[in-house]
């Protein structure tokens, strides 16, 4: 579940008709890649590192309360995002809109409680509804006018700006719903230990980490073993190829943008319930964190294959780095150039696992 890529083609047999079959064709020579080129192992080793550099310095590091619970928490929102940027990397696209996807799918969420006081989950499923609405359109677009995704979703995220600020003004009367559903509360405020006798269930873990482990199982689920995330993966490994062979492709780009969309939606969720209000701004610092978790982890930008568990480690990373640099009290400016920096170094690593699965033969 942590790799998936659509399987190779199968290469014409070489034997004549004149002469009879030949011998076998000798199959490819592959040979796996360094470990030092594994995007994950790296991913383990440096986070790891880290933890123990933050912890020698900063000892209230591994405080339970103080910050394990909240980046347990905010890792869970990232998570999310990255797996949203993922399934439309997949394809080789990008989704520049992740961010104000999330926003209209919260504000759906929000006019739901405060307006029809719909139960909690309910709520949620509307605004994944929206969410998942928005980012077929997008898809669709993209396929039907041919224009790059880049240039489709920034403009989407322009429009979804003014849209999101409208709609706050003019149904919401002011800048957030405040509204606290039953449920919402106790995923905000509660661990798993407070409902356990003594230390029975583990370390303390946010109500809201489950939601974000299901994302991730069903992400991994969709790309290994159902046949749509192959074939969206075939698509993006070579569109041309996929469509000769009988896949869907436009249908496989538009749904692929639906679940960037729907797993969007889950990301706004997650983080009103983190900040206790589904509020105008919710999304607006998903851009970054939605490229770093997935490049980091080994997702290729050209498309064709994708890496789960990667994404899980590379945002646990950036977590890790800016919690670590919160508590060393480093300037906000500051530790967006750093993190701006570690985009840039994951992008060149990309490249170069690039060249060296092209060279090998393999699979980067």
């Amino acid at each position: 579940m942590s790799r998936s890529s659509p399987p190779p083609a199968a290469s014409p047999a070489a034997a004549s008709d004149l002469d009879g079959p030949g011998p076998d064709p000798l199959p490819p020579v592959t040979r796996a890649l360094p470990y030092w080129a594994n995007p994950r192992l790296g991913l383990l080793v440096v986070i790891a590192a880290l933890v123990g550099v933050f912890t020698a310095l900063r000892p209230e590091f591994l405080n339970t309360d103080l910050t394990l619970v909240p980046m347990q928490a905010d890792l869970s929102v990232f998570v999310v995002v990255g797996l949203a940027q993922l399934s439309v990397l997949s394809l080789g696209h990008m989704n520049l809109a992740i961010g104000r996807i999330a926003a209209i799918s919260a504000f759906a969420m929000g006019w739901c409680y405060d307006k029809l006081s719909l139960p909690l989950p309910v709520g949620l499923l509307v605004g994944m509804a929206v969410g998942t609405a928005v980012g077929a359109a997008a898809g669709w677009t993209i396929h039907a006018t041919g224009v790059n995704s880049f240039v489709v979703t920034l403009a989407l995220d322009f429009g979804l700006i003014g849209l999101v600020s409208l709609l706050y003004s003019s149904v919401g009367d002011g800048v957030a719903f405040h509204v606290h559903p039953a449920g919402m509360d106790s995923l905000r405020n509660d661990t798993f230990s407070d409902y356990c006798a003594g230390n029975v269930c583990g370390p303390p873990v946010p109500l809201i980490a489950p939601l974000a482990l299901l994302a991730v199982v069903a992400v991994g689920v969709l790309f290994r073993y159902s046949r749509l995330g192959r074939e969206i993966l075939m698509t993006g490994s070579n569109a041309r190829a996929a469509e000769l062979s009988g896949i869907p492709t436009a249908r496989r780009v538009v749904q692929a943008h639906a679940v960037s969309g729907l797993l969007a939606a889950l990301a706004g969720f997650l983080l009103a319930i983190t900040n206790g209000a589904f509020s105008a701004d919710i999304g607006g610092q998903f851009l970054l964190p939605s490229f770093l978790g997935p490049v980091l982890g080994g997702t290729l930008l050209a498309g064709g294959a994708v890496s789960v568990i990667g994404t899980v480690l590379g945002a646990a990373l950036t977590e890790v780095i800016q919690t670590g640099l919160n508590l060393m009290q480093f300037q906000i400016e500051k530790s967006k150039i750093l993190i701006g920096l570690v985009l840039l170094a994951a992008l060149s690593l990309d490249r170069v696992r690039h060249v060296i699965a092209q060279r090998r033969g393999g699979s980067a």
